[in-house]
């Protein structure tokens, strides 16, 4: 369940890895305080992976679970476009170049354009939004983003009274990206990797573009420079490396649901009441604070989010839509 928490943040505690879960176990228990000053948020040029956020705001969001560390969040990611393997990423993703960067507005919106990474981010406050994540393999973790509204850049993109969709695209890079070369083992997947939200969906508070987590720049493997998150649902349809964005007219092609409908559908809200064809999706394995062996946990309606969100999807057949 999600709670409210306030308090102002210096700067070395927002990025400071090692302080973070002490100033967690701290704001939990300064919850009576209300109220948080806004301040600038600047994504500079000349960050690097690894590299601090500065200027980061405290989002009103955020969970009274144990974050997962840092080290466990940058070493077990589904990225296919670098390998199926998740420990492979963070290996094959090191020289993976995030600048120039440029992210491609498309289709029903009043200026298509193209932004370079530094316009695209420049005119919003970056937040701290701290979520959990549930992958569609019911495993989970809780992950401390930085990031900024998808429907603060949407208001500013201006899409026409026609886009009632949005779909996103992920950099097609074979050189760079392993997993996207012919004949790769394991993958079979259709490149580029390609996602797409209802524009309500796009719109909620809670949907992110995140560009860092834990106040550091996103590391490559987890979708530098800029990833699309979306906490209540499943794992994938949170789009890593964008460099397209396109408003739409009708229900986009998405890669999982095009390659298999059968098992994704273009929702994928997670729902413990839905079984994967190939397992259960009642329980999840967090990832860091627990082993294979270890009691799982019971995965929540719209992974714990649906008093924000049900409302979506009101009258809607949860079992037909997946």
């Amino acid at each position: 369940m999600l709670i409210k928490t306030s308090r102002d943040i210096s700067e070395s505690e927002v990025t400071d890895k090692k302080l973070y879960l002490k100033r967690r176990e701290f704001i939990k228990r300064t919850t009576a305080l209300v109220g948080v000053p806004a301040m600038t948020g600047l994504f500079m040029s000349e960050v690097l992976a690894g590299e601090k956020l500065t200027s980061v705001k405290k989002s009103s969001f955020s969970t009274d679970e144990a974050m997962t560390p840092f080290d466990k969040i940058s070493h077990y990611t589904n990225f296919y476009e670098f390998s199926t393997d998740k420990e492979k990423p963070a290996e094959l993703a090191r020289d993976f170049k995030t600048r120039p960067w440029k992210i491609a507005i498309e289709g029903e919106v009043k200026k298509p354009t193209a932004y370079d990474f530094e316009d695209f981010i420049k005119p919003h406050a970056l937040e701290e939004r701290i979520y959990r994540l549930r992958c569609v393999e019911a495993w989970s973790m809780v992950v401390p983003w930085v990031g900024i509204p998808l429907a603060s850049i949407i208001k500013r993109l201006e899409p026409t009274s026609r886009a009632k969709y949005i779909q996103f695209e992920t950099l097609y890079s074979p050189l760079q990206m392993p997993g996207q070369r012919p004949g790769f083992f394991g993958s079979g997947l259709d490149w580029p990797y390609v996602e797409g939200l209802r524009m309500d969906e796009a719109m909620h508070p809670l949907t992110l573009l995140a560009v860092g987590l834990y106040g550091e720049v996103l590391p490559n493997q987890n979708g530098a420079p800029i990833r699309l998150v979306v906490p209540w649902k499943y794992g994938f349809k949170s789009i890593k490396s964008i460099v397209k964005i396109r408003f739409l007219e009708k229900q986009p092609i998405t890669t999982w649901s095009a390659m298999n409908p059968r098992e994704y559908g273009f929702y994928a809200n997670v729902n413990p009441n839905v079984d994967h064809p190939r397992w259960s999706q009642k329980q999840e394995r967090r990832i860091g604070s627990d082993n294979w062996f270890a009691p799982k946990k019971k995965t929540l309606m719209f992974n714990g989010y649906a008093d924000q969100v049900a409302g979506l999807y009101s009258g809607m057949d949860l079992a037909k839509f997946i």
